[in-house]
């Protein structure tokens, strides 16, 4: 099993897991100059949210 198949099969053995848990999250882009870029898809089932969003008021 390659690293893909892994991944789809570590995603989708939960009880309720479907296909679409093991979508894509993530774009790498691997640019000339040595520079990587990770982007979150815009259609990413499950995304980061603001970590300073789910502190409460002081």
């Amino acid at each position: 099993m390659d690293a893909e198949e892994k991944r789809h099969d570590q995603l989708t053995t939960a009880p309720q897991a479907d296909e679409s848990d093991a979508a894509p999250r993530i774009d790498v882009t691997e640019k000339p100059d040595g520079v990587t870029r990770i982007d979150i898809r815009d259609d990413a089932k499950y995304r980061p949210s603001d970590p300073e969003a789910d502190v409460p008021a002081e």
